[in-house]
């Protein structure tokens, strides 16, 4: 886990990270299964479902991209775009944050399934728009 202190519309903020920049694709463009005809029914795929993550994912935050080198990590784009971090709330920066956890499926509406849903061949895997 990494973290750094910045500052966010003005106000101390803490943003971590997992540092598993080789599975990150950006909130945007993570794939995930629909669940139902809800549009908010779905959830991300979880990382044992996926390979690599693209190296550019075609989102960008200011001339922010996803890092390529350590030196990179927890930029703009990583606290505005990707899945994989967690920032504090502005001006709250010794507030405890968690990130994502991947390890399985994250549900957007997890209310509506147990954390255990099995993948259904009848699942569509939609890819976020990259364009």
């Amino acid at each position: 886990m990494i973290a750094r202190q910045i500052t966010y519309f003005g106000q101390p903020a803490v943003v971590i990270c997992d540092a598993k920049c080789g599975k990150a694709w950006g909130i945007n463009c993570r794939p995930r299964v629909t669940l139902s005809d809800d549009p908010d029914d779905y959830a991300f795929l979880a990382d044992a479902e996926l390979g690599e993550a693209p190296a550019d994912p075609g989102t960008y935050e200011g001339s922010d991209a996803k890092p390529t080198e350590p030196a990179e990590r927890l930029n703009r784009w990583c606290v505005r775009e990707c899945e994989r971090s967690a920032m504090s709330k502005p001006g709250k920066a010794n507030e405890t944050v968690a990130v994502r956890d991947f390890s399985q499926r994250d549900f957007n509406q997890p209310w509506k399934h147990s954390p255990h849903t099995p993948a259904s061949g009848a699942l569509k895997i939609e890819e976020a728009d990259r364009g």
